[in-house]
């Protein structure tokens, strides 16, 4: 879930601990689900700012999350 964390560059009050977590798991399973041990920074990026944007809008299913970050590589 840390690894998130690096990418989230709005302010720290903007997301709950709950909020942080879900966003988290989200992340984490995407990445896992591209299959690619060896993802650039550019690609964590893309998945970790769609993450985001969806949690901004008050998403909070980390499937749901997840999903949204897949469908934004074309996968």
């Amino acid at each position: 879930m840390a690894r998130i964390l690096h990418f989230i560059r709005t302010d720290a009050s903007t997301f709950d601990d709950d909020g942080t977590r879900v966003m988290g798991e989200a992340f984490d399973a995407a990445c896992a689900q591209i299959q690619d041990n060896n993802l650039s920074d550019l690609v964590r990026e893309m998945i970790a700012a769609r993450i985001v944007e969806a949690a901004k809008r008050g998403e909070r299913d980390p499937e749901r999350l997840c999903s949204i970050a897949i469908a934004a590589l074309g996968q």
